[in-house]
């Protein structure tokens, strides 16, 4: 039995902007804990989070890691992730274990793109925040300054619950204490802002405050876990990483204040019969969700991590996924620490654990009787895509079978199979983060592949009604082939779904109704493969209406080429035309800045939505903008904005291409003869 109970477990997640020294601080806690008996360094590359090679090459994360330490009687585990946003997807998942995300920011760097996001993400997804700042030992920052920018961008609920003193060389606690020295803020009034914070979030306490104009400390500080689990108080820590300064006093933080898994946000589970809340209870029926999957890439073996949200399970206890009957055994579960592991005799609520050789997938329910489905928060869509074919014959399998791995690992990267093409597409957030998943690809599977943009999926559609027929008729001595189809096309809603609308309108059996599905194959093979310039066709009303046939020579396959002609014939004359993709498109820049990217992307047929002002004098312009255009946007908003720039894209709705760009994808297309 673990020698803990679940009221001392702290899950925390350290989230932010690369480069805001995550890594290292996790490297410290573990040193400073006595976890490690020496200080692990992502320059040197002897990082214990940043372990894969990839990561060691690159001086920098690009998957989470776990890690767990023991602190003034607590168990802290601890996820750190990658800060890049192009990595930004194992982050997000990450949040689904954790009670608490602490946002590290770098006093030198200053708030990054990704520090505001992790920080929305985790608010939205509920659970509590928490601020780390690092490097304030470092010269010419401007601690106080980043410090009102926060209470700028998060409210009254930013407070710091301790301070730097003695020049960044020491650290002091403000709850505690009403006076002291600091070197910037006033400890008392800081001390009156925490207890402010903290007495919002119970009204009892807030009546015996107003009543006596003081509180106790013993009231007081038992409410502070409830008050960071509410989002009333995000606490700001301040730590020198190398230096070894304020790192020991965030673990106190951590342990005494972050909410444990009894006091921090319940997951909800949702059945067909409504939703529950999940009672973290160690007695309680067994349900953990998936939260990370890792592939060792030298033994080729499958890592599961889950988050127990309820009950207990031991190794080798079969638990059932999702609403599969038949359950799957669990095996060893295991403590990770870095890359290495040990077992644990018991997956206790509240604890955060991994099993092996399992074909589990992210966000997935294990259980023992209580099927149902757990949220995850919402992750940004994979814009950027290029498609890849293997340099050797042989190796499609192989390049099939890796892509499909590192879609378990990461839930921002997607691989897809184009039909009408033929291309394997493989999209992720950003050109950084495909270049690196090839890179791992390579690692995983020593195949190499060629790349290549892909076809923009583009769209057919009609914007008239129209009449359409085709007979088919065949002899060659002997049983022949006839069926004939008259139909009618008509638009509909853009964007409707399903895509096409489909009307039996036969009347008298003039094609007996044995032929419905055949005309429906022909139908759909002409929806896939287009008209105009070979792409799939869209928003449209299929009505069958006539048709003749033969006793003897009337045949689906005859039926199945006269519905798809008879298609083509009414589309050809229904005004058709090319839809193109248009994405919402999200940039943040410098604000002096703003003028150089409204233009570009002017340039690019894009059209502006809004613009807003954010702290730190940077800005958000919103634009939607054809997907046809940004497939390059990537470098050149590092050009612009010397490479402070960064950017989001997510599907928005098709409509309809300028004239000259129609003409020329139909100049391109060339229609197979009908055989």
């Amino acid at each position: 039995m673990p020698s803990y109970k679940m009221e001392d477990i702290r899950n925390i997640a350290l989230v932010g902007h690369a480069a805001s020294g995550k890594t290292t601080l996790a490297d410290t806690i573990l040193y400073v804990t006595g976890t490690t008996n020496r200080k692990g360094s992502v320059d040197d590359k002897s990082s214990f989070m940043d372990f894969e090679e990839e990561e060691k090459e690159r001086g920098y994360s690009v998957d989470s890691a776990l890690a767990h330490v023991q602190h003034n009687g607590k168990l802290i585990n601890i996820i750190d992730t990658p800060g890049a946003p192009d990595f930004t997807g194992t982050a997000i998942a990450s949040l689904t274990a954790v009670e608490t995300a602490i946002c590290v920011i770098s006093a030198t760097e200053g708030i990054g793109v990704n520090t505001r996001r992790m920080m929305q993400y985790a608010a939205d997804y509920g659970v509590g925040r928490a601020i780390a700042i690092t490097h304030i030992d470092s010269d010419n920052i401007e601690v106080e300054a980043l410090l009102g920018t926060l209470k700028e961008m998060y409210g009254t609920a930013v407070v710091p619950i301790n301070l730097p003193a003695g020049g960044g060389k020491k650290i002091i606690d403000c709850l505690r204490n009403a006076s002291g020295e600091s070197d910037f803020e006033d400890v008392g009034a800081v001390h009156s802002r925490l207890i402010d914070a903290v007495v919002e979030t119970d009204e009892q306490l807030m009546e015996k405050y107003l009543e006596a104009g003081e509180i106790s400390m013993d009231l007081l500080l038992p409410a502070v876990p409830k008050a960071i689990a509410a989002g009333k108080l995000i606490p700001v820590m301040f730590v020198a990483t190398r230096a070894e300064v304020g790192v020991r006093e965030l673990l106190d933080v951590v342990a005494e204040f972050m909410p444990s898994p009894a006091a921090g946000l319940h997951r909800k589970l949702v059945k067909d019969a409504g939703e529950e809340q999940i009672t973290p209870d160690p007695a309680g029926p067994f349900i953990a969700q998936v939260f990370k999957v890792w592939i060792e890439p030298k033994s080729n073996i499958k890592y599961s991590f889950f988050r127990v949200h309820s009950g207990s399970a031991a190794a080798d206890v079969p638990a059932q996924v999702d609403d599969e009957r038949k359950g799957q055994r669990l095996g060893h579960i295991l403590k990770f620490q870095g890359s290495d592991h040990d077992d644990t005799d018991l997956a206790m609520a509240g604890d955060l654990v991994a099993v092996a050789k399992l074909d589990l997938h992210i966000g997935q329910i294990l259980h023992t009787g209580t099927p149902g489905k757990i949220a995850l928060p919402k992750f940004p869509s994979p814009m950027n895509s290029v498609a890849v074919e293997p340099k050797a014959r042989g190796d499609e399998v192989k390049i099939n079978e890796v892509l499909g791995k590192l879609s378990d690992m990461d839930p921002c990267f997607r691989t897809t199979r184009e039909q009408q093409t033929g291309e394997t597409i493989i999209s992720g957030m950003g050109d950084l983060h495909l270049r690196v998943m090839l890179s791992r690809m390579a690692r995983f599977s020593k195949v190499e592949v060629n790349t290549k943009p892909p076809k923009i999926p583009y769209r057919e559609t009609i914007t008239a009604k129209a009449d359409g027929h085709y007979r088919h008729k065949k002899q060659t001595g002997g049983a022949g082939q006839f069926g004939e189809v008259f139909l009618t096309v008509e638009p509909i809603a853009r964007g409707s779904d399903p895509p096409m609308e489909w009307d039996w309108a036969i009347y008298g059996g003039t094609i007996p109704g044995q032929f419905e599905p055949a005309v429906r194959k022909g139908v759909d093979d002409l929806l896939r493969q287009g008209v105009i310039a070979g792409y799939p066709l869209q928003d449209l009303k299929v009505s069958i209406v006539d048709g003749k046939h033969h006793p003897v020579d009337s045949k689906e396959v005859a039926f199945r080429i006269a519905g798809k002609l008879a298609l083509r014939d009414a589309v050809s004359k229904a005004k058709p035309v090319l839809l193109e993709p248009i994405v919402k498109l999200e940039v943040t820049c410098p604000i002096d800045k703003v003028g150089d990217i409204t233009g570009d992307l002017a340039s690019r047929r894009g059209r502006p939505q809004g613009q807003e002002t954010l702290p730190g004098n940077m800005s958000l312009i919103q634009a939607t903008v054809p997907l046809a255009e940004i497939s390059d946007y990537s470098g050149r908003l590092s050009s612009l904005t010397g490479g402070r720039g960064s950017y989001v894209i997510e599907f928005s709705h098709y409509e309809q291409v300028p004239p000259q760009v129609q003409q020329a994808l139909m100049e391109k297309y060339k229609p197979k003869e009908e055989e």
